[in-house]
């Protein structure tokens, strides 16, 4: 097991981050490095089990329907020259380019469709980050014990690119997405080369998205700006009481919440049908408001007023999706990110509003899917992370 290549300018084994004076990209690339350094044949297996790897494929191969193209195999100056599987890391993938894309891959899969008579895998060639290992059978056996172990890469994490957006207008844009990016474990402030893997971020846009080009990228980018598929009968649920709230100087109670609603059915000549959808939004928005506060997220008196969040947030998630799919360009989603970012400052004060805009609207949404409350947890979990985490970008970028 070898950690750089002596060509590339990469620590020697054994050397520390800070001692060798660079500093990884991301979280994935240190402990990497700090698995390599360590000399421990188990270590590195067991880091790799953990990170998302990516092959680069042919943009031809990866539109053709039924054909899995072989590991990328080249020479490798860390094994003399010797064939390797080359694999990347998220925080080292090349700029975007529109003809070659990447596929994700993990230890377990590398170890299955390994190539007869390549002994050796590398990991990040060329970088200051490259690691390379043994590949023999009784080795790749190791690697799916070490995958079955730590369940593969993990979500729930809040990770950064140390050479993306860190302050500005495009970083204020890409954070506002970060719940999902948490959610599933990826990098927040990213606009580059892959988002999940280019067939993974295409089977996303088809569902729940069913965008299957750029005319319906753009139309669903469109809908999510203009905050239509958040809930037209929870918005305004939540708006008239932002009314009355104006009228009263206070957050209104419960039943003079349900009052003015009541009232205003009635002179819209709500259908019995409408008036039940509308009452039932009231419920959950109080439920998960009395949760939030009882779990301190949301202070006594305080109130979610609008649940454009929860568009806004998915439209950056579509802007990298449709990026990796290959759907627009890196300067279209940047001008995209930007739109959203501003008319996210436009609904909403502060980052902890956004938060909660976003994670009332996801509970209630989801509310008849989870009995067991596991949606409402990892909401609060993400809410918690993006606002007191030192590392978050909710805690390191002005909102305004």
């Amino acid at each position: 097991m070898t950690t750089g290549t002596g060509t590339t300018g990469a620590p020697a084994p054994g050397s520390t981050v800070s001692g060798a004076g660079w500093a990884p990209p991301t979280e994935t690339e240190r402990l990497l490095h700090e698995a390599a350094s360590a000399g421990d044949r188990g270590a590195l297996p067991a880091a790799l089990s953990r990170s998302r790897l990516f092959v680069r494929v042919a943009r031809l191969h990866a539109d053709t329907p039924g054909f899995t193209p072989p590991l990328p195999t080249q020479p490798d100056p860390s094994t003399q020259g010797r064939m390797c599987v080359a694999v990347l890391t998220s925080g080292v993938l090349p700029p975007w380019h529109p003809d070659w894309v990447f596929e994700a891959t993990a230890l377990d899969d590398l170890a299955r469709r390994w190539p007869n008579g390549v002994k050796w895998l590398v990991v990040n060639p060329g970088t200051p980050y490259a690691v390379t290992l043994e590949a023999g059978p009784g080795r790749r056996r190791a690697w799916l014990k070490a995958h079955a172990r730590s369940g593969g890469p993990q979500a729930g994490r809040l990770l950064t690119h140390r050479a993306g957006p860190l302050h500005g207008p495009v970083a204020h844009g890409l954070a506002l997405g970060a719940h999902l990016a948490v959610h599933n474990g990826l990098v927040w402030n990213d606009l580059g080369a892959a988002y999940e893997g280019y067939g993974t971020d295409r089977a996303r846009l088809r569902h729940p998205w069913r965008v299957l080009d750029r005319a319906g990228y753009h139309g669903t980018l469109d809908a999510l700006l203009s905050t239509r598929l958040v809930g037209r009968t929870y918005e305004s649920v939540l708006g008239i009481r932002r009314t009355l709230a104006g009228r009263l100087g206070h957050t209104p109670t419960a039943p003079e919440w349900s009052a003015a609603l009541t009232d205003a059915l009635a002179r819209r000549r709500s259908s019995p049908s409408e008036s039940a959808e509308a009452h039932e939004a009231l419920r959950l928005a109080v439920t998960y408001e009395d949760r939030f506060r009882a779990d301190g997220a949301l202070g006594p008196g305080e109130r979610v007023d609008t649940l454009a969040a929860f568009d806004y947030g998915r439209a950056v998630n579509v802007v990298r999706l449709a990026l990796g799919a290959r759907l627009c360009d890196p300067h279209e989603a940047e001008q995209a990110v930007l739109r959203i970012g501003a008319l996210a400052r436009q609904a909403y004060g502060s980052w902890a509003q956004f938060s909660l805009g976003y994670s009332l609207t996801r509970v209630m949404h989801f509310d008849e899917d989870d009995p067991s409350g596991v949606k409402y947890e990892q909401s609060l979990a993400q809410h918690r992370v993006l606002t007191q985490d030192p590392d978050s970008p909710y805690r390191n970028i002005a909102w305004s």
